[in-house]
C-alpha cells in the first residue's frame, strides 16, 4: 500500500499543490455521527467510495506507537463475511482498486470502481467499520509486514531517518514528536486486548467521514449509505487535549547518523502553525518562492551559480496542530555544511528585510493558480480532498474557495510571516550525517 512515510529522496521532489477546481457536493449526517458527502460526476463510469477515520500517530499511547499505522493493515485482515486474505480479491474481481495510508492526523481507506459497483464498496467499507476480524492471527501476520515496510522505508532508505530525529527535537510535549511507523518494541508489547480496545476507540462512525464521490445516483446511493452505514452504533466522543509546545527561543544543534549515506546534509528547521492557519499558507507561498524548480532562489544561487551543493531547497511539512519548516541542502565536494546555511540565511534575510519583487510575486501567483487549475483532476483525488477538507480543516468548501486564501496574500504578508517564523533564535540545525562519520 502507498504509505504517508516520507523520506527525504521523496521529499525533495514534492510539488505542493492546493485546491480545487469547482466542485459541487452534498454534505450531511447519519443519526449515529458518522458524516457523509456526496459528489456527483457523470463525465465516466467511475466511483470512489473511501472513509477518513480521525485517527493518527498523534492519537496512540506513547508507549504503544506505531498503532495507527498497524491499524492500515490490519483492517484489510478481513471481516465477519470478507475471509481472511479476500478482501483484494474480491476488489479486483469486480474490476477495481484500493489503497490505504495513515499520518499523524488521520487514516485514509478508499476504492476506486465502475460505478455500477458502487454498492460494493460501501458494503466493503461498512464491513471494515462494523465486523472487522482483530484477531492474533492477524495481529502476528501484519506485525511482520509492518516491520518489512520499516526496514523497506526508513531502515534501509537513504535519508528515511531525517524526519523522525527533526521531530525528535522539534516537540518536546506534543505526540508530534514520534513517527507514524513507531517503534516496532512498542507492537510487539501489545496485547489482542489493546488492539481491540484501540479499534473499539477510534473507529466508530461519530469520528469518520464518508465519501461517495464520482458516477453516481445520489437518491440511491443516500439509500444505500442508510442500509449498511445507518445502523452502525455511535462510539464515545473522543476528547483530544495535547499538550502545548513551549516557543523556541534559543538555538537548537543536534547531529543524526545513518548507515544508508555517503553525502551529508543540513537542515534548518523551524516551528510553525497548524495548517488551518493563514500563516500557512504565506509559508507555503515563501517555500515556493525559495525552492520550486530550477529557477527558485535557493537552488539558482546555491547549486547553479556558486556551485556549492548537490541539491537545495525548502520543505512546508504542514500538519493540523502544528508545522514544520524545512530548509536542507547537500553539499558538493568539501564545502562545509555550515556554508550552506549561510548561503540559505541571506536569502531569508532578503525575505524579512525587502519586499519581494512584483515579478517574483506574479510568478508564485501563477503556479498556485496552475495548481488549482490542474489539482482534483481524478474522482479519486476529489473524495481524498472533500474528506479531508472536513475532517481536517473543518471547511469542505476550501476545495473550491482555498486558491482565494492564497490570492489575497500580499507581497508584506510574506515578509511579515518570514520576519515571525524564519529566525535563527527559533530554529533547530541538524546534521545528518554518514554513520562512518560518527565517533
Amino acid at each position: 500500500m502507498k504509505k504517508c512515510l516520507l523520506s527525504l529522496a521523496a521529499l525533495f521532489g514534492m510539488a505542493f499543490t492546493v485546491s480545487a477546481q469547482e466542485v459541487k457536493f452534498e454534505e450531511y449526517d447519519l443519526s449515529n455521527g458518522m458524516h457523509v458527502i456526496l459528489h456527483q460526476d457523470n463525465s465516466a463510469p467511475v466511483v470512489t467510495t473511501s472513509v477518513m477515520y480521525h485517527v493518527g500517530a498523534k492519537d496512540e499511547n506513547p508507549e504503544r506507537t506505531g498503532f495507527a499505522h498497524f491499524f492500515e493493515h490490519l483492517l484489510f485482515e478481513g471481516t465477519k463475511n470478507i475471509p481472511k486474505g479476500e478482501w483484494f480479491t474480491i476488489v479486483t474481481s469486480a474490476g477495481g482498486s484500493n489503497n490505504a495510508n495513515t499520518t499523524d492526523d488521520r487514516t485514509y481507506y478508499y476504492e476506486v470502481f465502475p460505478s455500477n459497483n458502487v454498492e460494493l464498496g460501501l458494503w466493503m467499507e461498512s464491513e471494515r467499520l462494523l465486523h472487522p476480524v482483530i484477531n492474533q492471527d492477524g495481529v502476528d501476520t501484519q506485525n511482520e509486514v509492518v516491520k518489512e515496510e520499516k526496514r523497506l522505508r526508513v531502515d534501509n532508505s537513504p535519508y528515511g531517518k531525517f524526519l523522525e530525529n527533526i521531530k525528535l527535537h522539534m516537540f518536546k510535549k506534543h505526540p508530534y514528536k514520534g513517527t507514524t511507523i513507531g517503534k516496532m518494541a512498542h507492537l510487539d508489547a501489545a496485547t489482542l486486548e489493546e488492539f481491540q480496545a484501540f479499534n473499539k476507540k477510534f473507529y466508530v462512525p461519530n469520528n469518520a467521514v464518508l465519501v461517495v464521490a464520482g458516477d453516481i445516483d445520489v437518491p440511491a446511493v443516500k439509500g444505500m449509505i442508510e442500509d449498511y452505514f445507518g445502523p452502525i452504533p455511535r462510539g464515545e466522543d473522543i476528547v483530544r487535549n495535547f499538550p502545548k509546545e513551549d516557543p523556541i527561543t534559543a538555538p537548537i544543534r543536534a547531529k543524526a547518523y545513518d548507515s544508508n549515506i555517503q553525502i551529508p546534509a543540513i537542515m534548518a528547521a523551524y516551528r510553525t502553525p497548524s495548517f488551518k492557519e493563514r500563516d500557512a499558507y504565506v509559508l507555503s507561498m515563501i517555500s515556493t518562492y525559495l525552492s520550486d524548480g530550477k529557477t527558485s532562489k535557493l537552488y539558482k544561487k546555491i547549486v547553479d551559480d556558486k556551485k556549492m551543493a548537490l541539491q537545495v531547497g525548502a520543505l512546508d511539512f504542514s500538519q493540523e496542530d502544528y508545522g514544520t519548516y524545512i530548509l536542507y541542502g547537500l553539499p558538493l565536494g568539501d564545502v562545509a555544511l555550515d556554508d550552506l546555511i549561510v548561503e540559505m540565511d541571506e536569502e531569508i534575510a532578503k525575505l524579512q528585510g525587502e519586499l519581494i519583487s512584483e515579478r517574483d510575486y506574479q510568478k508564485i501567483q501563477n503556479k498556485f493558480e496552475n495548481n488549482f487549475v490542474n489539482s482534483n483532476s481524478s474522482i479519486e483525488g476529489i473524495a481524498n480532498s472533500l474528506a479531508r477538507y472536513h475532517m481536517l480543516y473543518g471547511d469542505v468548501n476550501l476545495i473550491n474557495n482555498e486558491i482565494d486564501i492564497y490570492r489575497s496574500i500580499t507581497r508584506e504578508e510574506i515578509k511579515t510571516v518570514a520576519n515571525k517564523y524564519l529566525n535563527p533564535n527559533q530554529r533547530l540545525i541538524l546534521e545528518y550525517l554518514p554513520e562512518s562519520d560518527q565517533e
